[in-house]
């Protein structure tokens, strides 16, 4: 026998399906719910439907977009010039947080579009940004190998120590980066 509803059974089983939630996450969130106003409430599900009926990718990066473009393709401020390659829309999201970066993105890795993309662009810079693993580093070796025969400099983020970081406890693949990839004085 159950101790509780039937309703709040379900939706602790759908938050226990997000990643990681695991069950008693998913508790808590299904009584938050039930604590909170009932117009945040119907507020969170409206907005988890509108994600879903709304959001597609972009038809030119693959980027989230409500409309054909994302809002980092139809910026004209932006440097068409730059084109820094991500995994996924949450790589492009923390890249953009650090503010620093103006050029556009290519996501998703979707290779057929991004080679058609590079041979119709004007860019003079493509930046792997892929993840410093083992399938990231092959990946951009891979995409760098079939952007060889376009007229462009493909580069790579820099990686290593970070600022305020100890070196007796950083590890060695850290570390590594950082002496293979250093820089003059």
């Amino acid at each position: 026998m159950s101790t509780v509803s039937q309703s709040v059974a379900q939706v602790i089983e759908q938050f226990g399906k997000l990643p990681g939630i695991g069950r008693k996450s998913a508790e808590r969130l299904a009584y938050h719910i039930l604590r909170i106003h009932k117009s945040e409430a119907l507020a969170l599900a409206d907005a988890i439907r509108d994600v879903r009926e709304n959001v597609r990718y972009c038809s030119v990066c693959f980027n989230l977009a409500e409309g054909e473009l994302c809002p980092i393709c139809s910026d004209p401020k932006r440097d068409s010039t730059q084109l820094c390659i991500v995994e996924q829309p949450r790589d492009l999201m923390a890249l953009e947080q650090a503010a620093v970066f103006r050029g556009v993105y290519q996501d998703q890795l979707t290779i057929e579009p991004l080679i058609e993309r590079v041979r119709k662009g004007t860019f003079r810079e493509i930046i792997m940004a892929t993840n410093p693993t083992v399938e990231g580093d092959g990946t951009a070796l891979y995409i760098s190998n079939l952007l060889a025969e376009f007229p462009v400099q493909v580069t790579r983020l820099a990686r290593g120590v970070t600022t305020g970081s100890v070196l007796e406890y950083t590890n060695k693949e850290v570390l590594a980066d950082a002496l293979s990839g250093r820089q003059k004085f």
